[in-house]
Order: structure tokens, then sequence, then C-alpha cells
């Protein structure tokens, strides 16, 4: 039961905010949806759960509008807007009354409260939550009618680390169900561990959608570790062979595999504590892909450093 978007376009006025989106989030995998702030993406998201309506296109789970779902909170759970429960209901009562609107049991949101460790506070008011607690009720909410496909906004923003490694696992548990994972997380590192397939949007367009093993694969850089650099370097001199060495003690060889390398070096009797392929990370892919698609950023040529307000906050 796929997610399809197709040509999907979300127009304001004059503006795009996405504009002939298309891509397939197919079930039996975790899709990452990545993207720059202002991308795109979480008008694409609330366009697929029905709370945008395109301009044009069309957005269907299992072949269907959100709208047309008989009982859309069996079939799709979303987590959009963590803070959307009152803040005078207790978990317990907030969870009680979604699943009424489905005839869900109270048995099941005890089983969900317990799953997403909100038991102890269960009879807590929400207004009380930390971002971390609103963003485990949250997932309760999206969990509640066990349903085939889940939409998630930024799940993790605010779990502690124990918090992070817990819904990493719990998703990875429900794609080797068979269920459908859409995923947005400004997290790369994570997304990295848990995407089996990523789809990036820029200023509005999709500007790449691929097996993450493609965006990660090894590149043809190898990085070596000596006590003789300068030996080392010298040994590999070929008009087709490039080395570099920013002084951390290790020099990167392009032009020659891991294994050339290594004969080379015991045949000239140069000791190597260390022959690794480089690998790009994600975050390396990214910040390649979305170079020409970031739309606030900042006048300096280098990364910036992120902020606090860009991690994730520990859970209180």
């Amino acid at each position: 039961m796929s997610i399809q978007v197709h040509d999907l376009s979300k127009k304001y006025g004059n503006t795009y905010a996405v504009k002939d989106v298309s891509f397939t989030a197919p079930p039996g995998q975790v899709t990452g949806f990545l993207g720059p702030n202002g991308a795109g993406k979480s008008t694409t998201m609330r366009s697929i759960v029905g709370l945008d309506h395109p301009t044009s296109g069309s957005a269907t789970i299992a072949g269907k509008r959100y709208a047309q779902l008989r009982a859309p909170l069996r079939e799709v759970g979303a987590l959009l807007d963590a803070k959307s429960a009152h803040k005078s209901r207790t978990a317990r009562n907030h969870l009680r009354t979604v699943a009424a609107t489905h005839g869900i049991s109270n048995a099941r949101v005890d089983e969900v409260l317990e799953l997403t460790g909100l038991s102890s506070v269960a009879g807590k008011k929400v207004g009380g939550f930390s971002l971390g607690m609103g963003q485990r009720l949250g997932l309760a909410v999206a969990l509640l009618g066990d349903p085939h496909t889940l939409i998630l906004d930024e799940p993790v923003n605010g779990l502690d680390p124990d918090g992070v490694t817990w819904i990493r696992n719990l998703l990875r548990g429900l794609a080797d169900e068979g269920r459908t994972i859409l995923l947005s997380s400004h997290l790369l590192g994570e997304m990295s561990l848990i995407a089996d397939h990523v789809i990036v949007i820029g200023k509005g367009e999709i500007i790449a959608d691929a097996p993450i093993g493609d965006l990660v694969d090894t590149s043809d850089v190898v990085r070596v570790k000596t006590h003789n650099i300068a030996g080392l370097v010298e040994l590999l001199a070929a008009p087709n062979v490039t080395t570099s060495y920013d002084g951390s003690g290790s020099v990167d060889v392009q032009g020659l595999s891991a294994e050339q390398i290594a004969q080379k070096a015991t045949a000239a009797g140069i000791v190597l504590f260390e022959v690794t392929p480089v690998q790009h990370s994600l975050e390396d892919a990214y910040r390649v892909i979305t170079r020409d698609a970031v739309q606030y950023q900042s006048g300096r040529t280098t990364p910036p450093t992120p902020t606090a307000e860009d991690k994730p906050q520990g859970e209180r």
C-alpha cells in the first residue's frame, strides 16, 4: 500500500510552494524525505493527508485520496504537529478521545501508552509535557489505529539519545513488517541509519530520488595512515594518481585501490597503519545535492555550525 504523489503542485498567489512533485513511497521500506527549510516538505506531507489542497496533481495512499479512506486512523498514522493535543487533557484522555472517533478500544490506548513510554505520565496534563514527551504522544496517536502507513514529520525532534534509538528500531521493525514509512528529518546521521530510500526536495521540486546506498556509496578516495607520509607520497607519485595531506597524520589517495596501495607500500618496506576507502556520508551527499536549492542561507561560504535551535532538545 504505497504513497503515490503525481505532478503535485501547490501555489499561493504567484508563488509555488511545490511544483510538479512526483514520487512513490512503497511498502516494506523507510523512505526519507529531506530538504532545506522552506523546500516544500511540509506542504507535500500535508497534501498527502488532505490538510492542504493541491492546485494541481494528486497524492494518494493505496490508490485513494486521504478523504476517501473509510477509517483513516486505521490506515494512515500521521505526526505533522506534536503540539496539536489540547493542553488541559491528560495523555490518556487525549488518546481515548481520538480512539473514540474510530471505535478503537481503551485497551489499545494503554498499549500505545506503553509502547511509546508514556504509561508513567498517562494521567499528566499535556500542557506540562516537555517537547520530547509531546513527540511521544504524537507518535502514540499515529500508532493508535495500528495503520499500514506512517507519515512522520521530524518525529525525533526533542527526543533524547535513547528515544532516538527507540524510534529508529520501532520504525525499522514496522517497515520490515511490510508497512509504508515516509519520514522527514533534519538529522541526516540518523536518517542514514534508518532510511532505505531518500527523496530530496529543493525550492519546491524533487532534486534527488534514489536508494540511500547510491548516495553514500564508497568513493574512489583511499585514506592511508603511516609514519612515513613523505615516502609514501613519493612512492605513489604517477600521472593518474593524486594525493592530499592536511597534516592530520593520514594522506588521501585517488587513482589507486586500497590493495594496490598496500602492495606498493609493502614492497617498499613502508608500514601502513590504516588503508580505508573513504565513504561519502549522507550529509556530504545532501550538501552537494542541495547546494543550489537552499532558500534561506547565511552569507558565509563555509557550512554553518548547527545552532541550538537546529539540535534536538533533551527530554526532561
